[in-house]
């Protein structure tokens, strides 16, 4: 079994390991490694844990998979490989996982990965590095070293100095005002734009003071990112999507970024905890381009459950709205995959991403410094603000405030459906009111308002791309 040759290789501990497999369970993870390694002592020790893992617990399985490798020669043990002297990633998780076929036979998984897919287990993590893994398995696909070298470490270093300016934002938490676990700031195109933001738009409630016009490199490398994120939509809109059609509500013109939220997480330390992004000023199904720079950290991803599905209602039955892509693994929705994020890599989140998944950036015991950033992360996620969607035109609540669009998610019957809610009781030291009115969008994902509406007004702002 070959070796992933990542220096910085994330170990799965066995504590991660199953144990609870029929007899395999009454033997500790220690003694089915021993015996494993018993069997293939040509394999790495941490190879044969993650086969394990695979196999859930059962040495049996798992010793059956490594036989049928087909490398495997039997009497003939391989020698373990030298480390290798150069820097790469895990290699594919399914081209280890042996599967059987519809003929009976074992064949690697990544030949039968569009039936089957690897499932994450209650309270474990499932650590991905692989894009195939990550397109096959997540609602995610990544770029690893999306910008020439250079290019990238002349962004970081444009934005770390850019950092200087981000702040925290406050927010209200039950009765205790609280500050976000990393600095952030809002880039746009113009100055008029800046002063349109300060204004207009809204971040959890509040106004921000602190909006920032993009500088050179920030709007050269959008250009890119535009390039590469819609051709990321089009091909999971062929390879993943029913019949090849983009989903209900997402919208069907070219994905065209003309905001960016900055982000720096200072030291391990710094994170977000789980949540899906706002989708006020995005509409429905959003695709959001996030570009990772400096230090590699976990990006984690979980399956959002609606109450009465997670207490056993409809059981073996997708919960899932209509326009869903991909019927989610069910054999334990409350695991959680992790996506690690090296320097230079660039993730898409796709359209069914905020509305079925919560996603987090979790905080890290060590971290391995950048010899540029140090122990400092800079991610940029590049946001579409729609026309339909500007301030003026969504509802506002009995407060004043302008009311939020939410996707419900809770329970089986409603979800699926939007709603415009009153978003003031998490603006520190401001009640909300109990503002609530669903929202019905088109096709496209544009809103239906009411009758004699009017929505061509409204200042647009400019795309990235567009910018010299």
């Amino acid at each position: 079994m070959d070796a992933f040759v990542s220096r910085k290789r994330v170990k799965v501990s066995a504590s991660e390991v199953p144990q609870d497999r029929g007899a395999d369970s009454e033997e500790s993870t220690d003694v089915k490694l021993a015996m494993l390694v018993s069997l293939h002592p040509e394999c790495l020790p941490d190879d044969l844990l993650d086969v394990l893992v695979a196999c859930e617990g059962s040495v049996e399985e798992a010793a059956s998979l490594l036989q049928s490798r087909p490398d495997s020669t039997a009497g003939t043990p391989r020698k373990r490989a030298a480390p290798p002297s150069f820097l790469g990633v895990q290699s594919s998780l399914t081209n280890h996982v042996m599967t059987k076929a519809e003929d009976g036979s074992l064949k690697p998984f990544s030949e039968t990965a569009g039936k089957k897919s690897l499932a994450t287990q209650k309270g474990k993590t499932l650590h991905l590095f692989d894009p195939q893994d990550i397109a096959s398995h997540t609602p995610c696909t990544i770029i690893h070293n999306f910008l020439p070298a250079d290019e990238a470490n002349v962004l970081l270093e444009e934005l770390l100095q850019e950092s200087q300016h981000f702040t925290r934002h406050e927010f209200q938490l039950f009765s205790r005002t609280v500050k976000s676990p990393h600095s952030a700031c809002v880039y746009v195109s113009t100055p008029e734009e800046q002063q349109q933001q300060i204004s207009d738009y809204t971040y959890g409630g509040t106004y921000r003071a602190k909006i920032r016009q993009a500088p050179r490199e920030l709007r050269s490398v959008s250009r890119k990112v535009q390039r590469a994120v819609n051709e990321e939509i089009q091909k999971r809109i062929r390879e993943v999507y029913p019949d090849g059609k983009k989903l209900k509500h997402q919208s069907a013109k070219e994905w065209r970024p003309n905001a960016a939220f900055v982000n720096c997480y200072d030291g391990p330390g710094e994170s977000v905890g789980y949540h899906s992004d706002d989708l006020t000023y995005l509409g429905p199904h959003p695709v959001i381009g996030s570009l990772s720079l400096g230090v590699e950290r976990e990006f984690r991803i979980r399956r959002v459950v609606a109450r009465d599905e997670e207490a056993g209602e409809n059981a073996g039955s997708p919960a899932q709205t209509p326009q869903s892509p991909i019927k989610a693994a069910r054999g334990d929705a409350q695991g959680q995959i992790s996506i690690h994020l090296p320097h230079n890599s660039l993730l898409v989140m796709h359209a069914e991403m905020q509305e079925e998944w919560k996603h987090s950036i979790a905080p890290a015991q060590t971290i391995s410094p950048h010899p540029i950033a140090g122990n400092r992360r800079i991610n940029i996620t590049y946001r579409w603000y729609r026309d339909t969607m500007h301030p003026r035109y969504t509802p506002r609540c009995r407060c004043g405030k302008s009311a939020i669009l939410r996707c419900a998610k809770n329970k089986q019957e409603t979800r699926g459906r939007y709603m415009w809610m009153c978003y003031a009781g998490y603006d520190p030291g401001k009640p909300g009111c109990s503002f609530f009115q669903w929202a019905e969008f088109d096709d496209d994902g544009d809103p239906v308002w009411e009758e004699g509406r009017s929505v061509d007004l409204a200042p647009k702002l400019v795309n990235f791309a567009s910018q010299g």
